[in-house]
């Protein structure tokens, strides 16, 4: 059996075998893509193309007659035992066995380099994620965003790309004011005032836990003369929701007085506590950031008076009401959007904007924003913008994530910050562990909605999914620690003799890992990893019930470990990337 030298790229390598047989005989770019997938029977082959089908147009002929000219024409292959024509006109290439063989070497080889490549080497990428307004603790649905970003950047820094993890901190606007506010004003509470505490303000008790700390540490240095707020705190709660939010504001601007300078120090304080807790949480569930960009920068630094200094420039702006406005409808937003208050004040939309200039000044070549759902509108406008400054906006990608929702003893848990009743993620973890929320959050693909089933989670059986990996990991391990021996040597085994079905099927799979992470990387779908491993996970838990292992034969022996030793290293390498742990017990 002549060794490959490493695991080569099939579909590349099949996709320039048939790109060359089309040459023979047709000159013409046809423009389509050869692609390949895997059949689902193994009688159907390893690998199946409908290039055929999609000539038959272009060419005016049969699609069988095209597949026969195709693979008469294709140049040999040391990879393929055969190749046939089947059905309508597909194409189903079948690799040797011995080729499927030596897969265990290569993985017991290569270790946790295994299913890594370099198609985006030397690229400089940026993965921005979560970025939740540090106005209180994350929630459930933050968790998800922080999964998916994470695992994303996970996956792309595997396939070659220099990666930036960013979370852009909205430490500046209405928010903010709106939580120090609130704090302040449960702080008067502390020193036996009687406040009317808006509805629409910040209600967890997580406000009430800052008022507690700067009342310990000041008493009543903070106090005011709050009777002239009352009135406007009861207007807040009696009027409707517009006018509640016009009175909130009044109030924030009552409050900013009344304090002055002093105003400066509750909003930092909430804003440093709001941001720590967001930060170690994150940090616990495993999700690290290279860089914190803080909105307000963009205020300091004149980059938000710059981007609007262009834009007029460019005659993208226009004044109305006495506000500024960008032309974002000549991008194919709805309606134009403002961008500067008549008070003077810059928009949430005027920072962004200066946000993604900077992004580009920067350097990067892909630009990655992971949104909410509830952001879809933002895109056009934002996109727009970027046209308005001549950058190109198609390096700017936005991927959608909907939040999570979670249901207790099928109970769906409530969800809003503002009024304090959401489960926060750090209770998520606390109570299911790390592992089963993030591999849960990477269930579904990113833009579908997702039921998290917390009973499930906690669930020790295999209807658990991150518990069926994980348990098909510990299970390896136990075979090899009863085994005893040096796991070295199974790197150099002789796995010819790895000839049952299920073994080939299981070859298979380890052939397949590259080709997933690859996809996922392309497809920006790291969920693609977590259907993988369950599926790795379902064979190898039926090949583990149905074969012995320790057998007397001793290169019998050799190649069934070297097999699922294999096995466990891609499920280390899988699991790794989705920022779940791979126990040695279960």
């Amino acid at each position: 059996m002549t060794l490959l030298p490493t695991h080569p790229n099939f579909k590349s390598h099949f996709t320039e075998l048939l790109s060359r047989a089309l040459n023979t005989f047709s000159n013409a770019d046809l423009g389509i893509n050869i692609e390949f997938a895997r059949p689902k029977q193994a009688s159907h082959g390893d690998y199946s193309c409908n290039l055929a089908m999609q000539l038959a147009k272009p060419l005016r002929q049969d699609p069988r007659t095209i597949a026969t000219l195709l693979i008469n024409a294709m140049p040999a292959s040391p990879y393929l035992e055969k190749i046939e024509v089947a059905g309508a006109g597909f194409i189903n290439l079948f690799l040797t066995i011995s080729t499927k063989q030596q897969f265990p070497r290569i993985v017991l080889e290569e270790r946790k380099e295994f299913g890594c490549s370099n198609f985006g080497t030397g690229k400089k990428i940026q993965v921005e994620f979560v970025s939740a307004n540090p106005t209180g603790p994350l929630h459930v649905g933050h968790g998800r965003g922080a999964a998916f970003g994470a695992s994303l950047a996970n996956v792309l820094a595997a396939t070659g790309f220099s990666v930036t993890r960013e979370y852009y901190v909205n430490d500046a606007g209405r928010q903010m004011d709106i939580l120090a506010v609130s704090t302040w004003l449960r702080y008067l509470e502390l020193n036996d005032l009687a406040i009317l505490f808006p509805t629409n303000a910040y209600q967890g008790e997580y406000v009430r836990n800052m008022a507690e700390l700067i009342y310990k540490a000041h008493g009543n240095h903070y106090v005011r003369q709050h009777d002239l707020l009352t009135g406007d705190i009861a207007s807040v709660r009696i009027k409707g929701e517009e006018d509640s939010e016009a009175l909130l504001d009044q109030l924030i601007a009552d409050t900013k007085n009344l304090l002055g300078e002093d105003y400066t120090y509750f909003h930092n304080f909430v804003l440093t506590e709001q941001l720590g807790d967001c930060r170690n949480d994150l940090m616990e569930f495993g999700v690290v950031f290279d860089t914190w960009f803080p909105e307000q920068a963009l205020f300091e630094d004149g980059a938000v008076a710059h981007v609007i200094k262009l834009l007029e420039q460019k005659d993208y702006l226009y004044q109305k009401d006495g506000a500024r406005w960008f032309r974002s409808s000549d991008f194919g937003d709805e309606k134009d959007r403002v961008v500067q208050r008549e008070n003077g004040q810059f928009t949430y939309f005027a920072s962004d904007i200066a946000y993604h200039l900077n992004k580009f000044q920067r350097g990067f070549v892909r630009i990655i924003n992971v949104w909410g759902a509830d952001h879809h509108g933002y895109i056009l406008r934002v996109k727009g913008a970027l046209q308005a400054l001549a950058l190109d906006s198609s390096k700017l990608e936005i991927v959608l994530v909907q939040f999570a929702v979670l249901y207790r003893d099928g109970v769906k848990a409530p969800m809003s910050t503002r009024s304090g009743e959401f489960v926060t993620l750090r209770e998520l973890r606390q109570e299911v562990g790390n592992d089963a929320a993030r591999f849960f959050y990477l269930l579904r693909k990113n833009d579908q909605h997702l039921d998290f089933d917390l009973d499930l989670a906690k669930s020790q059986h295999n209807d658990n999914p991150v518990y069926y990996v994980q348990y098909a990991h510990a299970r390896v391990c136990s075979v090899l620690e009863q085994w005893g021996e040096n796991l070295s040597i199974l790197a150099t085994a002789d796995t010819a003799v790895l000839t049952s079905t299920v073994e080939l099927s299981l070859l298979r799979k380890l052939i397949d890992y590259p080709e997933i992470v690859d996809a996922a990387a392309r497809e920006l779908s790291p969920h693609l990893i977590t259907f993988y491993l369950k599926e790795l996970a379902g064979e190898f838990h039926s090949y583990y019930n149905s074969t012995r292992f320790l057998v007397p034969e001793i290169p019998l022996r050799l190649a069934r470990l070297s097999l699922i030793a294999s096995i466990r290293q891609v499920l280390v390498n899988g699991l790794t990337l989705l920022g779940v742990s791979a126990p040695d017990k279960m």
